[in-house]
């Protein structure tokens, strides 16, 4: 089948294909005599699981491990939920700095009386300088309380 099949079969767009095609995470394809790419139901398959992997958030590089196992007929399943795992642990720190994310800007805008004045809480805690030390939030929620009143 052409690539325009295969994307519909696989639910991976074209483009994507030939992406991961350009990068090696899938094979180079087949190629018929007038030169257009040409895809085998295995081929069609290992999109699929791609998607999937995508689907689930894996990043290229472990959507990359996780078809090196499942190419490997030798492999142990151990490996494959020990991957699996750290990118649950992955996904619930970005879960967590996402929630704190959210939280910031939820009592910014709560400090901010959304009038015709110009001062904005959100705006001056966007252009303050941030502290980066480890275990220093980057927002000052102490001091919003009052300041904009």
């Amino acid at each position: 089948m052409n690539i325009g099949e295969a994307a519909r079969a696989s639910g991976v767009s074209a483009k994507m294909i030939r992406y991961y095609e350009q990068i090696g995470l899938i094979p180079p394809a087949a190629r018929s005599a007038s030169s257009y790419r040409v895809y085998s139901e295995q081929e069609v398959h290992m999109l699929r699981f791609i998607r999937r992997a995508r689907d689930l958030g894996f990043s290229v590089d472990g959507i990359s491990d996780l078809l090196a196992l499942w190419r490997d007929q030798s492999r142990q399943s151990a490996d494959v939920k020990r991957l699996a795992l750290s990118h649950v642990a992955d996904l619930r720190r970005k879960i967590a700095e996402l929630e704190d994310m959210a939280a910031t800007l939820e009592n910014l805008a709560r400090a901010c009386h959304g009038n015709t004045r110009p001062d904005c809480p959100i705006l001056s805690e966007l252009e303050a300088p941030r502290d980066n030390t480890p275990g220093h939030s980057s927002t000052r929620k102490t001091s919003l309380s009052g300041r904009y009143s």
